[in-house]
């Protein structure tokens, strides 16, 4: 694959509620501080992927209301449906064309304007899952509970990436749900939907984040900061539920393979330093680590018990506390994207993890984590 490396980053605080700012105020806030972060202007820019919702935005045009914001004027700008990871492969590929030399993906989303179960209900075939009430933490908790059933995996494994994630967010100044927890507190949470409670599920949030890619050349000119992106793929299972073991993560595992080859990753266990996981719910966590190869099957849960993916550990997963602190949906992936940036640039702060020169991104999309999106990111070209 050519050079093409991350140039600028921003992503705004992600709270409950941003009652004040409507979708340009966020999306502004977005771009303007990956622009400042890559001390580029917006003419700098040669075109603007924009990554967004109609039933969460209300609007049959989400992505053209919010244009204006992101800089887009005389410029080629396109839009994906789906999570951030996906948005910027999209803009990643666009660079690979050689068509353009930069591009702006930013993602938003406000949560607090949106009805959750309804939008998400609505993600399900209509003749013959709709009508169940099925969303995506009842469909999550049928995962869940069938992975358990399958390996054993217990709930306060799952407790213990509650805590861990949660308390992680304490060191990160833009999560919305810095935590300090203890297992009992999670297992004597309320039941949302068996097996999952309610500290085992990521908040309602609003935000929005960008990032801008640039080609090799045009990279070495903007910053000295880069990180080079040196594996991504993605991958796609069935739709429907029943069509899949919903334990066995193939579309992940499929998308990790190309990725670390990709990458020139053979021992993915011993070649990453960190990893940004999609953890809307807590079992995500050690079924997706499953699905990247840093485990065997079904060992998910004792690798989150072992202690080795806190951030002291072997591999540190979710330093940024994850999408159990704050999860903007559509944001949250590239959220995941940004977090591994600046872990290798060495500009995360508090939350920063000493020595960080390799790290892996992950987003999903669909139900169950249909579809699995997976970026290797390093310092090196």
């Amino acid at each position: 694959m050519d050079a093409v490396a991350i140039v600028g980053v921003g992503m705004t605080q992600i709270k409950r509620e941003r009652k004040a700012d409507g979708y340009p105020d966020l999306v502004y806030e977005a771009s303007r501080a990956a622009l400042d972060d890559a001390g580029m202007s917006i003419d700098q820019v040669d075109n603007v992927i924009t990554v967004s919702n109609d039933f969460f935005d209300g609007r049959t045009i989400s992505s053209m209301a919010i244009q204006d914001a992101c800089g887009s004027y005389d410029k080629n700008v396109s839009t994906v449906e789906g999570d951030g990871t996906f948005g910027a492969f999209y803009g990643l590929m666009r660079i690979l064309s050689g068509s353009y030399g930069t591009t702006l993906v930013c993602a938003h989303h406000k949560g607090s304007e949106s009805q959750m179960p309804l939008i998400t209900n609505a993600m399900f075939d209509p003749i013959y899952a709709r009508f169940l009430g099925i969303d995506a933490v009842t469909s999550s908790a049928l995962q869940a509970r069938a992975y358990m059933e399958k390996y054993g995996v217990t709930e306060e494994q799952c407790a213990m990436v509650s805590v861990k994630n949660h308390g992680n967010a304490l060191k990160n100044p833009v999560a919305q749900l810095p935590l300090e927890l203890t297992v009992e507190e999670v297992m004597s949470s309320p039941y949302i939907s068996d097996p999952i409670k309610l500290l085992d599920c990521c908040p309602i949030s609003d935000g929005a984040s960008a990032v801008i890619l640039a080609s090799g050349d045009r990279a070495e000119k903007i910053t000295e900061k880069a990180v080079w992106v040196k594996g991504v793929a993605h991958c796609s299972s069935a739709y429907h539920l029943g069509d899949r073991n919903l334990y066995c993560v193939c579309a992940l595992n499929e998308a990790a393979k190309k990725a670390y080859s990709m990458a020139g990753i053979s021992e993915p266990a011993q070649d990453i330093d960190l990893v940004e996981l999609y953890d809307a719910f807590t079992y995500m966590e050690p079924l997706w680590l499953e699905g990247l190869g840093f485990c065997e099957r079904g060992e998910g849960g004792n690798l989150t018990a072992s202690g080795k993916t806190a951030t002291g550990g072997e591999l540190p997963v979710n330093a940024s506390g994850g999408c159990l602190s704050g999860n903007p949906v559509l944001v949250a992936g590239l959220n995941r994207i940004i977090e591994c940036a600046l872990q290798v640039r060495g500009d995360a702060g508090e939350h920063q993890v000493p020595g960080v020169k390799t790290a892996l991104a992950h987003g999903i999309n669909g139900p169950c984590g249909q579809a699995h999106c997976v970026w290797i990111l390093g310092g090196e070209k």
